[in-house]
């Protein structure tokens, strides 16, 4: 993707995410006329939330709380809605095929499935600095390969009762005493950066 592609990209999440970018906008940038990577990790990030945060509570939560509809593990066989860390791992993937230019996924200490368990080294510390640090993000560079990356790690909390609630009733789960507000692992996203 070209630079002034993926920058009117960034510009579009960063607006999204209510946030304001040295870059975007007619004034231009400063030296290299674009936003930071830290600056997109942040408004990714903010959009991301947003989204789950909204499909946990006023989606399952709420259509759980009315007997209207259940949120199962697998929602295509019982006819169900997807778990909320399914519908980020769906969106994740969809974004992966689309776009090239950054990638999220959600990770944890405490995995169900072990996709979902930190492999890096940056997202091994990411993990454990977000769960020792409450409130704070964790940045580094990361060399993949023969690539570098810009890696981000953000808390990841039980946003709804549902989210702990599945966690401590699998039967998989290595831990079983979450609650609605816990730090239950972490979002990375990882941002390749020209080097």
């Amino acid at each position: 993707m070209g630079h002034s592609k993926a920058g009117a990209m960034l510009c579009s999440a960063v607006a999204l995410a209510g946030v304001t970018a040295f870059g975007c906008g007619s004034q231009g940038g400063g030296a290299g006329g674009g936003i930071q990577p830290q600056q997109m990790a942040d408004a990714l990030y903010a959009v991301i939330a947003a989204d789950r945060a909204t499909y946990a509570g006023q989606v399952v939560d709420r259509l759980v709380k009315e007997n209207a509809i259940k949120a199962t593990e697998r929602f295509k066989e019982e006819k169900t809605l997807p778990l909320p860390a399914q519908m980020l791992r769906m969106g994740a993937e969809h974004a992966q095929k689309t776009n090239s230019s950054f990638s999220y996924a959600l990770l944890s200490q405490w995995p169900i499935n072990q996709q979902n368990k930190a492999k890096t080294d940056a997202e091994k510390a990411g993990l454990k600095f977000v769960a020792e640090n409450p409130g704070k993000n964790y940045y580094t560079e990361e060399k993949i390969a023969d690539k570098t990356y810009f890696t981000a790690v953000y808390p990841d909390k039980a946003v709804a009762a549902a989210c702990a609630n599945c966690h401590n009733e699998h039967a998989d789960s290595p831990r079983k005493d979450f609650k609605e507000g816990d730090m239950m692992g972490g979002l990375v996203i990882r941002i390749p950066v020209n080097k």
